[in-house]
């Protein structure tokens, strides 16, 4: 056991966990973003950080998913509430055709450049990558584009800024034929220009939906959603130009969707759902927890936002704030979007 570990004082997120011996966090902001949904489902929500501590999220919803009315829509967080929600872009072809959209992923450069990354497509095996930018925090946008031919730009996951101002795109392809998932990455320059696709390795696990840490010295890591019970795995020693094959971690997994991120300290931080496959898609995401780790190998339960045992708690968004709050987006029963707030606290563990 580490001497000095890290957990989550919860400023937010569940009073379950409350009555757990080892961490007992504070619940301050558990809300539903919107409290009248315009549209009957919502899903796949991201969660991004404007200026002057607001935020901004994102998720596609309409009748159902995978209907051709399904649009991405948006909402900003300030003051401590969040707007009405507004549908900002949709799935419109031309005056005769109309697809679903899907899995929108909210991004900001370190020059401030707000980024859209959306799929449009009948499904997630035929459908393509879109972009939109905004240089005002969101208050205009670009026109929708839809990527290069063979890029789908960050599948569900925020995407990774690298020094040298390249952005890495952690992403996956489900194939038409045999519904294989596979994990990739691609690579573009800081304006969203000039895409690349890096290959990883992978004969074992059927996996989708990375998350990409940092780690010193260019080390990488990526955690994926699997079919195979487990969060599975990727490494890289020169800065995602490279990776070592797909293992599986110790975190289970459901045939569900995480997020990750590195934390200012250094800690990696995981919102997952602590179960293996059910009988039926939606089995074991009625809890959804946060968990910690210091080498990204050795995992530690470290709050809980969902304790049920039935409904639908999934598909989580994670981002820190510049002042070291963590924000938590994900998808409650279909019909709303929850948001959650934590702060970091020091715990000493035996």
């Amino acid at each position: 056991m580490f001497r000095s570990l890290l957990a989550l004082s919860l400023l937010a997120c569940s009073a379950a966990r409350a009555q757990e011996k080892e961490l007992v966090p504070q619940m301050h902001t558990r809300i539903f973003i919107m409290e009248n949904p315009p549209v009957p489902e919502v899903h796949a929500s991201t969660i991004v950080e404007l200026d002057k501590g607001r935020l901004m999220a994102a998720w596609f919803g309409g009748t159902e998913e995978g209907k051709k009315d399904v649009g991405i829509w948006t909402s900003i967080y300030q003051h401590g509430e969040w707007s009405q929600p507004k549908e900002l872009v949709n799935g419109v072809v031309d005056a005769s055709t109309r697809y679903p959209s899907w899995n929108p992923v909210l991004f900001r450069t370190k020059a401030g450049k707000l980024f859209l990354y959306y799929k449009v497509g009948p499904n997630p095996r035929e459908w393509w990558g879109m972009m939109m930018s905004s240089s005002n925090n969101g208050k205009t946008w670009s026109a929708p584009q839809r990527l290069p031919d063979g890029m789908l730009g960050p599948i569900k996951n925020k995407p990774f800024q690298l020094e040298n101002g390249d952005i890495l795109y952690p992403t996956s392809t489900e194939s038409v034929d045999k519904n294989i998932w596979k994990i990739h990455l691609e690579k573009s320059d800081k304006n969203g220009g000039n895409w690349s696709r890096i290959e990883i390795p992978n004969d074992t696990f059927q996996a989708i939906q990375p998350s990409i840490l940092r780690y010193p010295h260019d080390s990488l890591q990526l955690l994926c959603r699997s079919k195979n019970d487990h969060v599975v795995q990727s490494w890289s020693a020169d800065n995602g130009k490279t990776w070592s094959p797909v293992t599986a971690t110790k975190l289970p997994n459901p045939n569900s969707g995480t997020d990750a991120l590195t934390l200012d300290n250094g800690y990696k931080l995981i919102v997952y759902n602590p179960a293996v496959r059910g009988g039926n898609w939606s089995a074991g995401r009625a809890k959804l927890y946060v968990a910690i780790s210091r080498d990204g190998i050795n995992w530690k339960d470290a709050a809980v936002l969902e304790n049920g045992d039935k409904g639908e708690f999934s598909y989580p968004a994670v981002i820190q704030g510049k002042d070291g709050l963590i924000h938590i987006t994900y998808t409650a029963d279909r019909k709303n979007i929850r948001y959650c707030m934590m702060r970091i606290a020091p715990l000493t563990a035996e």
